[in-house]
Formats: structure tokens, C-alpha cells, sequence
């Protein structure tokens, strides 16, 4: 039995997507686009959003992490649409960050992007959620476990794998599904960052086309690419003894 809907067919959707300017965000809002999906377009930038040049897109600009900015767009949405089928967070933030160089001022941005801003869109969305439809929310293979250099990062997105997993637990009874989108690396600005090399590298295209494929397939989780997230979930089920000198070993750390 399948934990969520199966959403297979794109025509006339509705569909948020909050963080679409760039990285997957952009790749998935084309991904979508191409299947025939209506769909309204959120991040700061309003001129990002329509750089993307998607026809008859909704362009609802906001600030995520800020309440009163995202009631705004939902509001917009609602008065425009009536309603939404889906809703998919891609908003994110990434800066490497270790013991060494621990800055708090940075690493409770990250965490507010990450996870914070994706409850507050819960928040605001959750009344007018309805069964065949949902919220989807873009974590990280990075919150399976403890990663070198991902002191701010990893938190975060543990976090939000964990509040997704509790909401799917609330709301897969009524229909309404709730998933939860793990990536590996994925070619953006952000992945730019790393002074190392990234293992099963992929595009933002790539990317989206796993992304929207999977939430066809009816699964609480989609993971990408299996190659290399198959390592790290057994990894995750590790014994503490054993996983942490194989992490220290797999990443030169």
C-alpha cells in the first residue's frame, strides 16, 4: 500500500513552489512546467522568478523565514487559485562549517532556512491541505547522520526529517501525504563551496526529474541518487562504533 497519492498526472495541477529561483528550486519549476502543471513561483527575487520565463506562472514573491511575508503569498495564491493540489519547500541554505570555525550567528541562519521557515510554511498551509494532494519538503542525505564540515547544515535538515516524518503520521489517515526529499550532491552555488570532491555529482535537472518522478512512485521518501544515498543510509544504521571511523575514513576527516 502506498504511504502517499501517487501523483503521476501533472495536467492543471496546482502546485506552490516555495524557493524556485534557483538550484533544484528553477529545475523543478521547468520539470513541472513541461508536464503541464500550474504552478505559482515563491522566493525573495521577484525578477528571479521571472527569469524563468514559465508561462501563466504565479509569481508570489516572499520571504520565507518571515511569517507575515508568507501568509501574504499564500493569501495571493489563494485569492488567485482558490486552492493548491501541492506544496513543495526547496528553499535552502548551505555554508560548511566545523568545530574550528563554529559561528552561531551563521549557523541559526542556516537552521532557520533549513528548518525553521519549513514549519513556518506548514504552519500556513496546513488548514487548507486536502486528501489526493500535500506538502513536500527538499531535506538532505546530510541529516542521516553526523558529516564532517556539516555542524549547521546537517542539524537543520534532521530536523526537518524528523517533522516530516511526524507530520506524514498525522495526516496519511486522511489522505493527505506528506513527503520527505533527500538528496544527495546536487550542482548548485551553494555545493560550489566544497573544497572536495563530491561523489555521484548531479545536475539541478537531474535532480528534478528524480524529484518529480518520485512523487509518483507513492513513497514517504525520495532519495537520489541511489548509488550513493544507499551508502549513507547503511551507514545511518550503524552501530556509533563502527559508523563514525568509516565516516572519518569515507570523507578524510
Amino acid at each position: 500500500m502506498a504511504a502517499n497519492p501517487k501523483l503521476t498526472d501533472w495536467q492543471g495541477r496546482r502546485v506552490w513552489l516555495v524557493g524556485a529561483s534557483s538550484g533544484i528550486g528553477a529545475a523543478t519549476a521547468r520539470e513541472l512546467a513541461r508536464r503541464g502543471a500550474r504552478l505559482a513561483l515563491s522566493a525573495r527575487r521577484a525578477d528571479k522568478l521571472q527569469a524563468l520565463a514559465i508561462a501563466d506562472a504565479l509569481i508570489l514573491p516572499c520571504d520565507a523565514t518571515d511569517v507575515a511575508s508568507l501568509a501574504a503569498a499564500w493569501a495571493g495564491l489563494l485569492a488567485a487559485w482558490g486552492g493548491v493540489d501541492l506544496v513543495i519547500y526547496l528553499a535552502g541554505d548551505y555554508v560548511p562549517m566545523g568545530a574550528d570555525d563554529f559561528d552561531l550567528a551563521v549557523a541559526e541562519r542556516v537552521v532557520t532556512v533549513n528548518f525553521t521557515a519549513a514549519m513556518r510554511l506548514a504552519a500556513t498551509v496546513l488548514p487548507d491541505l486536502r486528501p489526493g494532494g500535500g506538502i513536500a519538503f527538499v531535506a538532505s542525505v546530510a541529516g542521516y547522520r553526523g558529516l564532517p564540515k556539516a555542524l549547521c547544515y546537517g542539524p537543520g535538515k534532521a530536523a526537518l526529517i524528523h517533522f516530516a516524518e511526524c507530520l506524514h503520521l498525522d495526516l496519511a489517515p486522511r489522505g493527505i501525504g506528506v513527503w520527505v526529499i533527500n538528496p544527495g550532491f546536487v550542482e548548485t552555488p551553494l555545493t560550489a563551496q566544497n573544497d572536495f570532491t563530491m561523489p555521484a555529482l548531479l545536475t539541478p535537472e537531474q535532480a528534478a526529474l528524480e524529484l518529480v518522478d518520485g512523487l509518483g512512485a507513492g513513497r514517504f521518501e525520495i532519495h537520489f541518487p541511489k548509488r550513493f544515498t544507499r551508502v549513507l543510509k547503511l551507514l545511518a544504521h550503524l552501530p556509533y562504533a563502527w559508523s563514525f571511523p568509516l565516516i572519518r575514513r569515507l570523507t578524510g576527516a
